[in-house]
């Protein structure tokens, strides 16, 4: 017998009714010698640190770091997941072969896998059925070409040390911290800190942010502008820091001539976008209509469980060259559904460049594009979605966008000007996103009229005062951009492709990172912006060791677990790695003690902190650092060993008491004093349901 292994009871259904099975038992669907059972997403898990050892139980400095030798594992505790094992178990120990029907990805991979470990049938012949979509053609092409399950070995290792390396680190680490810095009051203010390998560097990007903002002092500027035949030019050298050079040369044009000196008109290409991947999908969707990347995804997956979508969970934004038979049916099936747009193209000779098929830059699955399935019966989300990928797929085969770019230079009186306008000649696949702004900033440019040179005429110059802005707080759309480039921001398509492989988790666990931090009240939402609360810069500042909330050295694990995927790298010392990291991070903060021969480091510079007659700042004060901090909070007075403390550990270790009401104070690595409160019983029980991060 065999026995096929799904995902979720809606992907079996769709297999069964293709390979025409239709014995409905419980837990699973029989018939033609085979059986399809489903899982619920995740049914296993690794164990908790109590099932090695009851004593592990109790959270202790002295148990730390506990690495088991060899991890095991252990059904995830929700209702109806026993039961549906037990038929699992029971399925394949009977089996000749399992075929693996779990999403094709790493962490489809890890879901059979651990469910053939449990059931004790990882010898049994094993086989993979690799879906791009689950449409009833794709579902049969995919069982006529069945892989050896142990071609995707590599796979599962790099799954598995995933799935490893967070709960060594964000186990060990959340139980250092807590434990450590967990009890900032009475017995009763005990506050859980949550780490996570990968959700404590996006935390404190957004912490960085956020600090930066609130540290941000506005400088003025001066830019000297003039307006000539009801064009503006733009002075050419650097805006003024100081009025004074500034009114100096609009004094000395005032009442000049403008002569035109040099027409330049070159012709501009914009091509057209690429298709999506999921990261690139959600950022879209946020940017133009506030949707969080957790529903973007979320939708996205019915589309894909409909039918309508290709298998969302990508970091491709290519198509494989096998695909490209299919393109021209797949718009002609959706041409009832857009014929004024899809009129234009010839479906006999599309324009398939590197843009669009490249197999080098497909790895496990292509871009996320529509199957050609009329859809029907779609949510408002699913709607939205579905139409952005829709027309993005009918605008990678538009012509580019062509434009006139024309620069003017002109002078008075020596002064040098030049103004640059814009003229849409073909506005290509611009005219598919009329009401998007990326097109209508296009279009907003400045036309210029014609100019010859040499002309000459009365001009009106102007000086603007203006203030310099301090940068943005993170939005969804922001935030996974700097996440897939390894915490840079990068606009840069080809620049951004390279920076992949380091990125800071994967397409399909950024939306979960950002809702985790949410539900812990370390970031809040507001309107479209991600902000850090006062518990999230609270946490950034207790951890001391720059490699946990380093988003470089993230994106260098996650190099490393593609390279394991790829069989370029053994997963024993990725892990091996992973365990010296946080066996060092035990040992460096047990070390940690309060030097009380010195006030502490500066937060802003690093050197070190002097007590002055009023106050405590930095001795690098005469190469311009201004930290100073206030031997008070509130108009309550720090004693000495408080500000030992913050300066050194950043966190007060017993809260002072401001208006009869205890206080948690840290310092940010802004240097900048927080009062923080306490935390509320509230928000410790979203946390405190477990104790895995």
């Amino acid at each position: 017998m065999k026995v096929v292994i799904a995902e979720k009871p809606s992907v079996a259904r769709d297999i069964a009714e293709v390979l025409e099975i239709k014995g409905k038992k419980k837990g699973y669907i029989e018939g033609r010698g085979c059986a399809i059972t489903w899982a619920f997403g995740h049914l296993v898990t690794l164990q908790e640190p109590g099932d090695y050892d009851p004593a592990l139980k109790h959270w202790s400095l002295d148990t730390l770091p506990f690495v088991p030798e060899k991890f095991k594992l252990t059904l995830i505790k929700n209702r109806g997941v026993d039961e549906q094992f037990r038929v699992i178990e029971t399925l394949c120990r009977q089996a000749d072969e399992i075929i693996c029907a779990t999403d094709a990805g790493r962490e489809g991979e890890l879901i059979f896998r651990y469910i053939l470990a449990l059931c004790n049938c990882e010898d049994k012949p094993i086989r993979r059925l690799w879906l791009n979509s689950l449409t009833p053609d794709a579902i049969s092409e995919a069982f006529k070409d069945l892989k050896d399950g142990h071609d995707y070995d590599a796979l599962y290792a790099a799954a598995r040390c995933r799935s490893e390396s967070d709960w060594i680190v964000g186990l060990n680490a959340t139980r250092y911290y807590t434990v450590r810095h967990g009890r900032i009051g009475g017995a009763n203010d005990r506050v859980l800190w949550s780490i996570g390998r990968v959700q404590t560097p996006v935390l404190a990007m957004i912490v960085e942010r956020d600090d930066a903002i609130l540290q941000f002092r506005p400088q003025s500027f001066w830019e000297l502008t003039t307006r000539y035949r009801e064009v503006v030019f733009k002075y050419t050298g650097k805006r003024f820091e100081k009025p004074e050079k500034a009114q100096a040369l609009l004094e000395k044009i005032m009442d000049q001539p403008f002569a035109v000196t040099g027409v330049a008109a070159k012709e501009k290409k914009e091509q057209p976008p690429q298709l999506f991947d999921l990261t690139t999908l959600q950022r879209e969707i946020n940017k133009g209509h506030g949707l969080s990347a957790a529903d973007t995804l979320a939708a996205t997956q019915n589309l894909y469980e409909k039918k309508f979508v290709t298998y969302p969970r990508t970091d491709s934004r290519y198509l494989s060259k096998d695909l490209q038979p299919r393109i021209p049916k797949i718009l002609e099936q959706l041409r009832p559904l857009r014929p004024e747009e899809i009129a234009p193209l010839n479906l006999a000779k599309l324009p398939f460049g590197k843009r669009i098929i490249d197999d080098t830059k497909v790895s496990d699955h292509h871009a996320i594009i529509p199957t050609g399935v009329a859809p029907r019966g779609l949510g408002a989300h699913e709607q939205l979605v579905y139409e952005a990928i829709v027309t993005q797929f009918i605008a990678a085969f538009y012509p580019a966008c062509v434009k006139n770019i024309t620069t003017v230079d002109g002078v008075s009186n020596g002064v040098r000007f030049e103004a640059k306008g814009t003229q849409i000649v073909e506005p290509g696949w611009t005219a598919l996103f009329a009401n998007r702004k990326q097109a209508q900033e296009a279009a907003e440019e400045q036309t210029l009229p014609l100019f010859e040179t040499g002309e000459t005429g009365g001009h009106e110059p102007s000086l603007r005062e203006g203030k310099t802005v301090p940068p943005k707080h993170f939005t969804e759309n922001s935030l996974l951009g700097a996440m897939e480039a390894a915490g840079k921001l990068v606009e840069d398509d080809s620049l951004r492709e390279a920076l992949k492989e380091r990125g800071i988790g994967t397409p399909a666990t950024r939306a979960a990172i950002i809702e985790t931090l949410l539900g812990r009240n370390y970031i809040q939402r507001e309107k479209k912006q991600l902000r850090c609360t006062d518990m999230g810069r609270c946490l950034i500042a207790l951890i001391r060791d720059p490699l946990l909330k380093s988003p470089e050295m993230t994106g260098e694990w996650e190099e490393k677990l593609k390279q394991i995927e790829r069989g370029q790298l053994d997963a024993d010392a990725f892990m091996t790695t992973i365990s010296g990291y946080i066996r060092t991070l035990i040992k460096s903060g047990a070390a940690e003690r309060l030097d009380t021969a010195r006030w502490g480091s500066c937060p802003l510079c690093g050197k070190e902190v002097v007590k002055g007659k009023r106050a405590y700042g930095c001795s690098g004060w005469k190469d311009g650092c201004g930290f100073v901090l206030e031997p008070e909070c509130k108009g309550v007075p720090l004693t000495a060993k408080q500000i030992q403390v913050l300066l050194q550990q950043r966190i007060l270790p017993q809260p002072v008491r401001i208006e009869d009401e205890p206080r948690m104070l840290i310092l940010s690595t802004q240097g900048m004093v927080m009062d923080l409160g306490l935390p509320s019983a509230e928000r410790q029980k979203k946390m405190e349901k477990t104790d895995r991060p």
